[in-house]
């Protein structure tokens, strides 16, 4: 599904993702392809210290991941590509018709990339200021707070899956971020048996499997 893109770049007829192997925003755009049957390649920017390197200015100004290329037209934020590649490629709808089900999966997938993720991602200056041991609390607080919200607002429409037996937006989000709860953050599980259920459900799947952080160019072996 996906390739590595030389320095040279391949195929031009691919998109093109700008991607870290650790990034849950990356990692969202990689499901949604795969789930599409979408051919890509991947790049990883150039990191000068703990920043992506100047030259990925000129693609993303704000210097994150993921970015998408796709011939001279480039687009960065995850929730903006999904978008562009749910109106560009019909194949696999990841919003549903039913409009009450379609604004479940806005909203499911709202708190995990406005109220975890970001929360998430400042947790390095957490550690710098307070130590890595509240680093961590910092971390499960916030994600333990959304999955809070995620198990209750979705038990009265999850089936398989977050909002009935099909794969949407909701679990293109969700999917990522469970699993970056359970092997970075030590989250239990246990403590919600819907979302822990639908996470044992997305790791049947091979599109899932090939888009997870441990499985991509440049992670680590103990990932």
């Amino acid at each position: 599904m996906a390739a590595t893109a030389g320095c040279g770049g391949g195929d031009s007829n691919k998109l093109l993702l700008y991607s870290h192997w650790m990034s849950s925003c990356t990692c969202r755009v990689r499901f949604a392809l795969n789930l599409k049957g979408i051919e890509y390649e991947q790049k990883t920017p150039f990191i000068l210290g703990d920043r992506f390197g100047p030259e990925y200015l000129k693609i993303n100004p704000m210097g994150l991941v993921p970015a998408l290329v796709d011939g001279d037209f480039v687009i960065s934020d995850s929730f903006a590509i999904l978008m562009y590649l749910e109106d560009k490629f019909p194949q696999h709808p990841l919003l549903p018709i039913d409009l009450q089900r379609k604004a479940i999966n806005f909203q499911a997938a709202n708190i995990i990339s406005a109220n975890i993720q970001p929360l998430q991602n400042i947790s390095r200056y957490i550690a710098e200021k307070f130590g890595p041991d509240e680093k961590l609390r910092w971390t499960q607080a916030h994600i333990l707070k959304g999955f809070d919200a995620l198990e209750s607002l979705l038990k009265d429409y999850a089936g398989k899956y977050a909002t009935g037996d099909e794969l949407y937006l909701a679990d293109v989000f969700l999917a990522p971020q469970i699993h970056a709860a359970v092997k970075r953050f030590s989250v239990d599980m246990n403590e919600y048996p819907l979302l822990l259920k639908m996470y044992e459900a997305y790791k049947e799947l091979i599109a899932f499997q090939d888009a997870m952080p441990e499985n991509q160019p440049g992670a680590p072996a103990e990932a």
